[in-house]
Formats: structure tokens, sequence, C-alpha cells
């Protein structure tokens, strides 16, 4: 099982990087092996280090390649989506399903804890998701839809330990009704909208 006839470099990398989220989701990193995850791409463990330089590696760009993909199916889905909704569109997923991206968060958070080759590149993985999605609260804040007054990077942590919490309870252990969970977010929402001036106003005796 060298490099496969007939296929690239960019698909044998695809290959692996699918076949890595595949296999952590059943074994977990602890029980998974390089060899492993190689068997189950097709290729070799040579290969493999060819494209990635441990098993560590290949979590976080397996965890990078399907936020990613996640990200580009929003986008898709509406590419004219204002901050704030593609805020409140990642928020509606989070009790649906335990994704790809959610299994492998958990997993590498808790590698961290033991391993401090898993431990740096996760930091710097959950600093990127922060700094992005502090960065969809500022351009929001820059719209008019969020308070200015709201610190980015504590709502970028809140909405993290949201995603985090989603992943480790999953629907079978305790479902939400899509409606009334969507509701609760945008409520959320409106409890961060900027203060209406005019109608404080009006209230001040």
């Amino acid at each position: 099982m060298g490099r496969i006839a007939g296929v690239t470099a960019a698909e044998t990398r695809e290959r692996l990087l699918r076949a890595a989220a595949d296999v952590f989701a059943e074994r977990g990193y602890d029980g998974t092996r390089v060899a492993d995850i190689a068997a189950a791409a097709g290729v070799s463990n040579g290969a493999l280090y060819a494209h990635f330089a441990s098993k560590a590696d290949l979590l976080l760009e397996a965890l990078r390649a399907h936020a990613g993909q996640m990200l580009a199916d929003l986008l898709a889905d509406d590419p004219d989506r204002s901050a704030t909704e593609l805020l409140l569109a990642l928020g509606r997923r989070l009790p649906r399903s335990r994704d790809a991206p959610g299994y492998l968060l958990v997993e590498a958070l808790a590698a961290a804890r033991r391993d401090q080759d898993v431990a740096k590149p996760t930091r710097e993985y959950v600093g990127e998701r922060a700094d992005w999605i502090a960065g969809l609260v500022r351009a929001a804040q820059g719209d008019g839809a969020l308070d200015p007054a709201v610190s980015p990077e504590a709502l970028a942590h809140f909405c993290f330990l949201l995603a985090i919490g989603s992943a480790l309870v999953p629907p079978d252990m305790h479902a939400v009704d899509e409606a009334e969970w969507a509701a609760l977010l945008a409520r959320v929402v409106r409890g961060l909208a900027p203060a209406d001036d005019t109608t404080e106003k009006d209230r001040t005796p």
C-alpha cells in the first residue's frame, strides 16, 4: 500500500483526513494508531508521513478541514448572510448532531491534557476559532446589530463553550426542539443588541 495509482497527492491527503476523522471517531485519539489511519485510507505508513508529521498533526488538520467545510457549506447556502445571521446559523446547528468538528475537538481537548504534542496545536486551533468568532462579533457591531460595549473576546469564549458543550452532550443523550433552540438564540442576540436610547428616555420618569 504505497501511493495509489491514478490518485493525486491532494486526493491522497483528503483520503487520509477522511480516514482520520472516521478512525478517531470510532477509537478515540489514544486508541488510534497511525497504522490504523493509513490502513483505513488504503495507503502505507510512509505515504501518510509524506503528508502529515504525526498523529497529532493529523487530528488537528482533520479538525480544520471539517470545520472549514462546515463553514463553506453555510456560506454556500447564503453567501450574503450578515455576521449576526452567520453566528445564529452556526448556533442553530449545535444541537442537531455530533458532527465531525465536534467530536474531533473533544478528542483534541482531551488528548491535550495528557500529550504536549497535541496541546500546542490544539491551543493554536482554539485561538484561531476564537479569533474568527470575535471577528464576526466585531463585524456585527460595525453593522449596528450588536452592542459595541460587548467584549468580542468574551462573547467568542461564550460561543466556544456552547460548541464544546454541544459536542459533549449529543442529541441521543439530551434532545432539544430545534424551533425552541432557535427562539432562545434569537432572544440572546436581541439581548446583545444596542440599547434603544429613545425607548430608554421615554421610560425615564
